[in-house]
């Protein structure tokens, strides 16, 4: 099976600028934003509720904990959200008129939870309908390790943000572009 596909910069700018055209502009965008800024798995960002991100006072929080029921290897972790991120998510939520903690963060166009399959495939056709061959809701994930390796963050601290246990499984995500060896050859 083929790695899912790193985005160019046009790529990811063509994908939000499709997005914000669409309705739900603004649900699909913190979806994706959910997955290429902080490394959340499809099933992980379907699964979040308001009281997962939200505070009791109605705050974003700084931190995700996701319990291992949350996880793919069934082993709890804590997502960082970037600081961009929680002013939008904030913004987001308050607009919400579900303010109830036990409800999804994000819902179908019918109402309902996303499931992860669900999502899987609302992702896929966003790339899709947006004009990228070859994306798949795995792209933000593998976009979020490779981005941060290419800044040079260690695979230690990317196994750890992306909830792998085993470095090796972090490396298989890292995409080597030109760019990133155009820029190692200049610090020799």
């Amino acid at each position: 099976m083929s790695q899912a596909k790193t985005l160019t910069p046009q790529e990811y700018e063509q994908v939000f600028n499709y997005v914000a055209t669409r309705k739900y502009a603004k649900r699909n965008e913190l979806i994706l934003k959910m997955g290429f800024k902080t490394g959340m798995r499809v099933s992980e960002i379907a699964n979040l509720r308001l009281g997962d991100v939200v505070h009791k006072d109605g705050k974003v929080k700084g931190e995700i904990r996701l319990t291992g029921e949350m996880t793919k290897g069934g082993f709890p972790r804590t997502v960082f959200v970037p600081q961009a991120l929680q002013q939008e998510l904030q913004s987001y939520i308050d607009f919400k008129t579900d303010k109830n903690p036990k409800h999804p963060l994000f819902v179908t166009n019918g109402g309902r939870a996303f499931t992860p399959s669900v999502l899987t495939q609302h992702l896929f056709w966003l790339f899709r309908n947006a004009g990228i061959d070859g994306a798949s809701s795995h792209t933000m994930r593998r976009q979020f390790i490779t981005s941060l390796a290419s800044k040079g963050i260690a695979i230690r601290v990317l196994a750890s943000l992306a909830g792998h246990r085993n470095i090796q499984v972090t490396a298989r995500y890292i995409d080597v572009n030109d760019d990133m060896k155009r820029n190692a050859v200049e610090l020799a």
